[in-house]
């Protein structure tokens, strides 16, 4: 048998890098709440009490950056007290006469991946859909436990034998605390509250490797024990490393970014795919240039898992799938207010997302 290791990661709401992925997302879900035709580019930087708020900003929507900014911190759990400094411009007109035509244009070029297989229900890696459920569960638990705090971070590897998922070999989970909790009692509660309720126990044997706060204390946490960015937590966002990735990052962007809305739409066509039981697993690239409304590039792989060929899956792709900008606008309903949900713990693999529904295909 032919062993195999894989490992991804998450991070909970208040890793520093997702507090300025939810600074953003939130600036655009207002802008697109109030003017749905917003192009938005505005991200976030923060450290220590300094949160600068910067980018672009195509919009009728008037907006109190430094009031949601300081709203998100709120939220996650932050109660130090911060300052913002904003530095949005309007959108360079260059960029907007190149996207706006009378059919919709994608708002740069790049590349962008989707992907799907049978391995979880969600149709999602194991490792990466294991460590999202993780952070989740932890951000419960610290919400209800006030020795726990905001930052906070899991990995999970998961060992194949034969290409199928044998067991669980590690798990990692750090999380920021305050004084009043020993890292002994740290250990016991994140083992029974956090990794036992979410870790199927069939996959967990003696051999399991546990690590919790690894580098011990975690007790300065956020952008007080580092900075944050928008945008760099790319692979967080989707597939945990298992499938390539485009290279731009979601947060922040409006939907005619294809960064964001054509890797959404990919893993609609790849779910899809693996739903209707054409593979096991699916992958496909897109490509797309700035200012033309179609892709460049339409590529799918099923790894051999597919009775069909690769040419025949991707002529049932194209009789069943639009790419165009504006029709992935239009059939995920994306001009609405819903980013800042898709923040935390992948942007694929949770119910609830347009993308995330499985279209019925005709083949």
């Amino acid at each position: 048998m032919t062993k195999r290791f894989f490992t991804s990661e998450s991070v909970t709401s208040g890793h520093p890098d997702k507090v300025c992925d939810l600074i953003a997302d939130s600036i655009l879900d207002e802008a697109i709440r109030q003017d749905p035709y917003a192009h938005m580019a505005v991200e976030a930087t923060i450290k220590d009490d300094l949160i600068l708020v910067y980018g672009e900003a195509g919009t009728t929507a008037t907006i109190d950056y430094e009031k949601i900014a300081l709203g998100v911190m709120k939220q996650i759990g932050y109660d130090e007290e911060y300052h913002v400094l904003v530095k949005v411009n309007r959108q360079s007109p260059e960029i907007n006469s190149a996207v706006a035509h009378d059919e919709i244009s994608a708002g740069d070029q790049g590349i962008m991946f989707g992907y799907a297989d049978d391995e979880t229900d969600d149709l999602m890696p194991f490792a990466i859909d294991c460590a999202h459920k993780l952070s989740a569960r932890l951000e419960e638990v610290r919400r209800q436990d006030p020795r726990l705090r905001p930052d906070g971070k899991t990995q999970v590897t998961a060992e194949y034998d034969d290409g199928k998922l044998a067991r669980v070999d590690a798990i990692v989970v750090s999380t920021q605390h305050t004084k009043d909790i020993t890292q002994a009692e740290l250990h016991d509660l994140i083992i029974e509250k956090v990794i036992k309720p979410v870790v199927d126990p069939k996959l967990i044997d003696e051999n399991t490797k546990y690590f919790i706060n690894p580098s011990g204390s975690f007790i300065v946490g956020g952008s007080w024990g580092d900075s944050g960015t928008t945008g760099r937590k790319i692979v967080v966002d989707t597939y945990g490393g298992y499938a390539p990735i485009g290279g731009g990052c979601f947060s922040s962007k409006d939907p005619t970014k294809v960064d964001r809305s054509a890797a959404y739409y990919a893993r609609y066509v790849c779910k899809s795919i693996v739903a209707a039981g054409l593979a096991h697993k699916c992958q496909l690239e897109l490509s797309y240039a700035i200012g033309e409304p179609k892709p460049l590039s339409v590529t799918v792989d099923t790894f051999g898992t597919s009775e069909k060929s690769n040419e025949e899956l991707l002529d049932i792709i194209n009789r069943n799938f639009d790419f165009s900008v504006a029709n992935i606008i239009k059939e995920l309903d994306l001009r609405r207010p819903i980013y800042a949900k898709t923040t935390n713990y992948g942007h694929f693999g949770r119910k609830g997302l347009p993308w995330e529904e499985v279209k019925t295909l005709n083949y």
